[in-house]
């Protein structure tokens, strides 16, 4: 089957799963209308730009069938970084090595390359969680986990350290089964575990109560209890908080051994003096092609006079 072949392919390029699935409206559509009237996007704005598509992915590329989706494991070991001398930061382990975007980007590529030779004159477009792309619903639709209560896609081997790429194609391709079952159960380690309290309920995020999106997507200066909030726990990029206390990933996720994905040490305990000291090219040089450069100068200024001032 060209659904076997594909994924067969993706795996020996290195992604740790591969699924398929059709593309249909999101069954969480009327759930992403009452976030984003609640207010929890925040700053996010190109999420109300992008509602429309995220409701109906079939919109997003025209003639598309299926998605192809990837999972690719960043784990790094080490669950709970626990508490952070003064001065030495927490950074999520996402972006403990060069930018995945290009990592995945190029990998995902590949991946587009051998759809259309599997499924000759099948059109593609790669996404590496940019643009509309509903990832994690298209990842459970295609049987590659489910979505857990602090929002994380969850594999039942890998567990929720893992990038989602998705390939939209117009290939026909045979989708797989998705991911009925909800294996959270009663747990609610990583609710009660967050620190700025950012779930009012499961499988709810109030992201501008979240250290992730605070130190990350946040535009602007901190209020008085977003400093207090960052500076609390040290996360001067992002949070794993939630991710850490999960059983899944403290029973089953495993240190990844990708090359390309190799942590930095400059990146995994940057320097938040020499931070506060740099200039736009020095921070392009040592950070540019890292995740710091969503915040950019500016905003891990900012973020690093949040942890040194706790």
């Amino acid at each position: 089957m060209r659904s076997d072949e594909v994924k067969r392919r993706g795996m020996a390029l290195g992604f740790d799963a591969v699924g398929v699935t059709t593309l249909e409206r999101n069954a969480h559509a009327a759930e992403l209308d009452r976030w984003l009237a609640a207010g929890h996007a925040g700053t996010m704005t190109y999420l109300q730009r992008q509602a429309e598509k995220r409701k109906d992915p079939r919109r997003i590329m025209r003639g598309a069938r299926v998605a192809v989706v990837t999972l690719t494991n960043y784990y790094h070991g080490s669950a709970d970084p626990g508490a952070a001398p003064r001065g030495q930061p927490h950074v999520a382990q996402y972006a403990w090595s060069s930018d995945y975007h290009d990592v995945l980007g190029a990998r995902l590529e590949k991946l587009a390359t051998a759809i259309r030779e599997v499924a000759p004159g099948a059109t593609t477009r790669c996404y590496v969680d940019a643009g509309p792309v509903p990832e994690r619903e298209l990842a459970q639709r295609a049987g590659l986990g489910w979505i857990g209560k602090n929002m994380m896609l969850i594999h039942p081997e890998i567990g929720s350290f893992t990038f989602i790429g998705v390939v939209l194609t117009d290939a026909d391709l045979a989708p797989d089964l998705p991911f009925e079952v909800d294996r959270c159960g009663t747990c609610r380690r990583c609710l009660d575990a967050c620190p700025t309290n950012a779930f009012p309920d499961p499988h709810v995020l109030d992201a501008t109560r979240c250290i992730s999106y605070l130190t990350i997507e946040h535009r602007g200066p901190f209020n008085d209890q977003e400093l207090q909030d960052v500076g609390r726990g040290a996360w001067v990029f992002g949070c794993d908080v939630c991710q850490d206390v999960c059983p899944w990933n403290v029973s089953f996720a495993t240190a990844a051994a990708d090359p390309e994905l190799a942590p930095r040490a400059d990146v995994r305990a940057p320097d938040l003096a020499a931070l506060l000291e740099m200039d736009d090219d020095a921070f392009a040089h040592r950070y540019g092609d890292t995740p710091f450069a969503r915040p950019g100068l500016a905003g891990m200024r900012r973020n690093a006079r949040a942890v040194l001032r706790a």
